[in-house]
């Protein structure tokens, strides 16, 4: 009885925190749509929410990782773990880029969009659109050299999560194989996780007024409504595939996985992650949301907390579904603004470099960006083709990144309900033998 009155007053205060949010949200459209300088004025508000949100980020990543995988005891039992979180993650990020191949090639935003190309810059881009297209070797030797850091307190202090990673899930492991010395570091690592979980429901009370300011902060920078309309209806065919394109990630392929692999109710899953999505579009990153994101799947939904320690942390560094669907219709959207035509080749490379450098991108703001232009270098697109889209990108980064952590959380599901059903198998066959 105590416990479903405790489960109740926490899902009242989540709601309560939801419908703030969502407030925040709206204040902050309006004062920065129509009051542009006010807007800019409250925007360091905002800053200040997102600053101490990425100071938790680190210890929590490192902390909850280490955690997880110490709580698997042996740590052979990490192996059907892993592979299936990268399995599933790359599968889902493969989908999602298919999607917005299909859609960008069907409606061709590129045709209808702002024209990027004279008739001396198409001869340039075509000539170099005759060469071999570059290699995904190079992208797949830079993503293993950056899973190991020079440094691990300049990887911390950079918030370079990749790397981070990779340590935590080797010391966590080897915690395990020393006896005593090992499960005393365990508890304290336990104790920091549990204090750093408690440090974000506190920060979680200023968040109607940070994520307010962030909103307006971004609209105002862009002139409010009269500002920023023009820049959406000039792009809008590109945005409406990228949006069309998220949705039907979002509320077609995943909900499907979720219901028939994961085996959850899909309308009650998301609800409970309403404070966690509005976050991430607010703050544009997907590591800043994911305390948020962990709270609702462990404590709403009942993954296991030692699958969600780990599989969350790595999702929200290389699941980046959202991500990897924009820079496939965004590589194709600066070819079609070029006049430039892709060749089968083409599209498969940017597929694969797609999949592969959202992998690579890390959960922090415009990271997107950054990773486009392996894309672009990878069909040998002009790189000056992003100025295209800069304008109107901080909308876009918001709404793939809110796609991210809805897939991330998914995932959870997924790969918990897989994990179950795995051991009640290999039980089945131990009984049975």
């Amino acid at each position: 009885m105590k416990g479903l009155t405790e489960h109740a007053m926490k899902t009242q205060s989540s709601n309560t925190l939801l419908w703030a949010i969502l407030t925040g949200i709206v204040s902050g459209t309006i004062l920065g749509g129509t009051l542009p300088d006010v807007g800019h004025s409250v925007s360091f508000l905002g800053e200040l929410f997102l600053k101490a949100l990425f100071v938790l980020v680190v210890p929590l990543v490192m902390s909850s990782i280490i955690v997880g995988v110490s709580s698997l005891g042996d740590v052979r039992q990490l192996g059907p773990l892993g592979g299936r979180t990268v399995l599933y993650f790359m599968t889902t990020t493969g989908i999602a880029v298919t999607i917005g191949l299909v859609l960008v090639l069907l409606i061709q935003p590129g045709t209808s969009g702002p024209s990027a190309a004279d008739a001396e810059a198409m001869a340039s881009v075509s000539e170099r659109l005759e060469d071999k297209p570059a290699s995904v070797t190079e992208l797949l030797q830079t993503i293993l050299i950056g899973l190991v850091p020079k440094n691990l307190f300049a990887a911390m202090a950079n918030a370079e999560v990749l790397p981070l990673i990779v340590f935590s899930l080797v010391f966590g492991g080897v915690l395990t194989t020393i006896g005593e010395r090992g499960s005393l570091v365990i508890r304290f690592f336990e104790g920091v996780n549990g204090a750093i979980m408690a440090m974000v429901h506190l920060l979680m009370w200023t968040a109607p007024v940070g994520i307010g300011a962030l909103i307006a902060g971004r609209l105002g920078e862009a002139g409010g409504f009269s500002g920023f309309w023009p820049q959406l209806v000039q792009l809008g065919a590109y945005a409406g595939t990228v949006i069309l394109g998220l949705l039907t990630h979002a509320l077609i392929v995943l909900p499907l996985i979720l219901y028939f692999v994961g085996k959850h109710n899909v309308v009650q899953y998301a609800r409970n992650l309403g404070t966690a999505l509005t976050t991430a579009f607010s703050t544009s990153s997907s590591s800043a949301t994911l305390p948020l994101t962990m709270e609702a799947v462990i404590d709403e939904h009942g993954v296991s907390s030692r699958t969600a320690r780990f599989v969350l942390p790595v999702g929200a560094t290389i699941n980046m579904d959202g991500t990897a669907l924009y820079e496939a219709v965004a590589a194709v959207f600066i070819a079609q603004s070029y006049g430039i035509e892709l060749t089968f080749a083409h599209t498969i490379i940017i597929v694969l470099t797609a999949t592969l450098a959202a992998i690579g991108a890390a959960g922090i703001p415009e990271a997107g960006l950054v990773t486009m232009v392996l894309v672009l270098k990878a069909v040998n697109l002009p790189i000056e083709g992003i100025a295209l889209i800069l304008v109107i990108d901080w909308f876009l980064d918001r709404c793939r990144t809110t796609i991210n952590v809805w897939g991330d959380a998914v995932g959870a599901a997924v790969i918990d309900t897989l994990g179950k059903k795995s051991s009640k198998d290999e039980s089945g066959i131990q009984r049975d033998s």
